[in-house]
């Protein structure tokens, strides 16, 4: 295993962003702007070179992966904690022996490396947007990991960034690469559940509580700084940092976006349908007192013409609905369907159809990998993406105002609800803004749009 990078010197910012600007505007121009070969012109045959940011858990699960598909070279690894870099590599390095990644702690040094075709983003949520419109504009296709965005008025900006610069964008919901999932939406549309208006997802898992924690030194080895990136500045708290970040709202969308947006997406799948023209929500931190803002135990109606989708979830007891943890029900007047991960069951019928469970994770890289070379889109694209993260954040801000929220169907916009839109909003630490124009500048207070 060859030797993990030393500190190196920040990159040149203003250099950076130049390469950026320039390589966008070749990419819009139908030129390939960072010295490689045109990924629109690439044969199907030669081999994808991606790099993998962000390595604990799904990071270090997507790298071994992709590393093990015969036409992808997993040829970067890079993540501000410096400890992560070698269970990652052992993982890689077992997939492509012979061929041992290297290592960054900044991304930026992998968007001006003209070798990488695509990067996966596997950061916490806060990073997901910044990272994908980044990587848009320095001319790489992304797969993006769920949520794809942190906040409501991030969504438009990542579509806008990926139609303007042409980029493959896969977003991380791999259901729709699994095959009993894809039979089971198939089912529900086809008819023989009868007429279908009801659709409930949730989740029921026993957490342990997170407790409380005092500031404390950053530990050796990390990038504090950079892994607030747009984040507000604040002092270490290790309760904020690996795993737990996603319980605060500076950094992550709670139970909502960890696993409510894979099995919403699955239920606005199968109901085919897009953003809700209302949403409601009630709960609260009824069992843990901890540090963790987020909600532990939670119910939100989103409302549509002419169904509903339900969620709920509790973090404090593992036995859900069904006796399913985590799954997706399509009511019926002839029948119901629950599909999870486990395969799917068909209950109120006299064939008691059932389907076993398929693979999902390689499935869907290798989808993206396909798409990179024929740059047909994908199976899970941006769009797709946005619109199922969006419900998770319309859901925690109905909870967070605590007030049904009107929604523009069209769009997904909140309507006359200014405190709502207010949070719906995101507020970036300088340099990291984001411009209207979608590119990161210099320029202190700037913020996304709603």
């Amino acid at each position: 295993m060859p030797d993990f990078p030393q500190p190196e010197l920040p990159l040149n910012r203003r250099e950076f962003l130049g390469s950026s600007a320039l390589n966008a505007a070749g990419v819009a121009a139908g030129i390939v702007g960072w010295g490689g070969v045109s990924a629109a012109s690439r044969s199907p045959s030669e081999r994808v070179r991606v790099a993998v940011i962000g390595l604990r858990n799904q990071g270090k699960s997507l790298a071994a992966a992709l590393a093990g598909l015969p036409d992808v070279e997993v040829a970067a690894l890079c993540d501000v904690d410096r400890s992560q870099f070698a269970p990652a590599a052992s993982a890689v390095e077992s997939m492509q022996p012979g061929q041992p990644p290297r290592f960054e702690t900044d991304f930026r040094r992998l968007l001006d490396d003209s070798q990488i075709d695509a990067v996966i983003v596997a950061t916490p949520d806060h990073w997901h947007a910044p990272l994908t419109i980044l990587a848009c504009q320095a001319g790489k296709d992304v797969y993006v990991e769920k949520p794809v965005s942190q906040s409501l008025s991030e969504g438009p900006l990542m579509l806008t960034a990926a139609r303007e610069h042409g980029r493959i964008v896969q977003s991380g919901l791999q259901q729709r690469s699994g095959s009993h999932f894809q039979s089971a939406i198939e089912f529900v549309r086809s008819g023989r559940l009868g007429a279908v208006h009801l659709a409930k997802a949730w989740t029921g898992h026993q957490l342990k509580s997170i407790g409380s924690r005092n500031d404390a030194l950053v530990p050796p080895g990390i990038d504090y700084d950079l892994w607030l990136g747009p984040a507000a500045k604040r002092e270490f708290n290790p309760n904020r940092f690996h795993y737990n970040w996603r319980w605060f709202w500076e950094y992550g969308t709670g139970e909502l976006g960890n696993w409510g947006v894979h099995l919403l997406d699955v239920a606005r799948w199968g109901l085919d349908v897009g953003y809700p023209m209302q949403v409601a929500a009630t709960g609260g931190k009824h069992y843990f007192h901890d540090d963790r803002q987020t909600p532990d135990t939670l119910h939100v109606n989103y409302a549509y013409p002419q169904c509903t989708i339900t969620w709920e979830h509790r973090l404090w007891s593992p036995h859900g609905p069904e006796g399913r943890n985590a799954a997706v029900a399509f009511v019926g007047d002839r029948g119901t369907l629950i599909v999870d991960r486990g395969g799917w069951k068909v209950y109120g019928q006299h064939d008691a159809l059932t389907a076993g469970p398929g693979e999902l994770l390689t499935g869907h890289l290798r989808n993206f990998i396909d798409c990179v070379k024929t740059r047909r889109s994908p199976v899970c694209d941006l769009e797709t993406g946005v619109v199922s993260s969006a419900l998770c954040h319309l859901g925690n801000l109905a909870f967070r105002v605590g007030r049904s929220l009107e929604i523009d169907p069209n769009t997904g916009a909140i309507q006359r609800d200014s405190a709502a839109q207010v949070l719906a909003g995101r507020e970036y630490r300088s340099p990291w803004g984001l411009s209207g124009s979608h590119r990161l500048t210099n320029a202190p207070n700037q913020c996304c749009v709603t």
